[in-house]
């Protein structure tokens, strides 16, 4: 019998290991992956979209707060590579990338928040808890690190600090939803709207790309196609559009293409944060309510089936009129 308790926690420790190995690689190759569209400001390395901060955040809603020494490693190997020498500043910016989403896994938790995204509630509390307020703890620890390690000026800094909560949130904003819907993936009938789901993946490419990239700036040409997601797919549907477009937006800024040519760092920066915002606040809100009113209505058919089935369960069944012995019409005289 100890033989089978020690077997079974053998591997339970190794599914966790397994775990944590799992979300300090999904952290590392993101990491290297927003690097790519890295820009600097003032001395500080920050990206419009950091993607191991939506990672970060969805391993905690899926395996606990017991996961956070993959996200810490997954942090400490991804700011290794940045630098030729590991600092004060660069530990303290891991710590930072550490505590964020433990803040916001925490802040989530005490509000009852449902990882399946199907209320409206749960919608506003990923963007202004999970987004907004957690990641004021990696931009604030990861920018006065910098300052105090004097890698940016005093004058800047809260241009670096705004520039990295932007790029933590969006992180958030645009990552977490998707990765939560890919929970809750499940093999799709023959059935299903295959037609309107291919046009609706042509038609975001298209318009991501025709909006980003084109000099006329047509940057809303790619709400109407964000509003026919939620509204025809809800979240699963929504969440991966808005992932498409900002990040074509983020290469078209980066390279000064469409819209963002002609105009400054700080400009771009700006514009991408702003639009990125958006589009992730109109496919997650969005989603979220159609996916709440289509609860409804099915608690609500529900009710009324189990409803009319104690209605007939209560009525009386139809048959003739019983009554006492000797009552009723007397029988007509001969």
């Amino acid at each position: 019998m100890s033989g089978v308790i020690r077997s079974k926690e053998a591997r339970r420790r190794a599914v966790y290991v397994a775990q944590i190995l799992g979300v300090t690689g999904a952290y590392y190759l993101s990491g290297r992956l927003g690097l790519t569209r890295q820009v600097v400001v003032d001395g500080a390395v920050v990206t419009p979209l950091w993607p191991p901060t939506g990672i970060s955040l969805a391993a905690l809603l899926y395996f606990g707060a017991r996961i956070w020494p993959g996200i810490a490693l997954g942090a400490l190997i991804t700011v290794s590579v940045i630098g030729d020498a590991f600092t004060v500043s660069r530990m303290g910016i891991v710590l930072g990338n550490t505590l964020a989403p433990l803040a916001a896994y925490a802040l989530l938790r005490k509000v009852g928040f449902r990882s399946e995204l199907d209320r409206l509630r749960d919608g506003i509390c990923l963007v202004f808890l999970g987004a907004f307020a957690g990641m004021l703890v990696s931009a604030t620890v990861g920018s006065v690190t910098l300052l105090l390690d004097d890698k940016v000026p005093p004058g800047r800094f809260w241009l670096v600090w705004a520039s990295w909560w932007a790029g933590d949130a969006i992180g958030v904003l645009v990552v977490t939803p998707v990765l939560l819907v890919l929970r809750r993936l499940r093999r799709p009938r023959l059935d299903d709207r295959w037609a309107e789901a291919c046009v609706l993946a042509v038609a975001v490419v298209l318009a991501g790309t025709i909006s980003t990239r084109s000099p006329q700036s047509m940057l809303y040409l790619v709400f109407p196609v964000i509003v026919w997601a939620a509204l025809r797919f809800q979240l699963p549907g929504s969440a991966p559009c808005a992932l498409v477009v900002s990040v074509l937006a983020i290469t078209a800024g980066t390279d000064s293409l469409g819209p963002f040519s002609g105009h400054t760092l700080m400009e771009i920066m700006i514009n991408l944060t702003v639009l990125n915002a958006c589009v992730a606040l109109t496919a997650l809100l969005l989603g979220a309510i159609v996916a709440e009113h289509q609860n409804i209505r099915r608690e609500t058919e529900h009710a009324v089936v189990e409803l009319e089935a104690l209605v007939e369960q209560l009525a009386p069944l139809p048959g003739p009129p019983t009554g006492r012995h000797g009552d009723g019409p007397s029988p007509p005289p001969r």
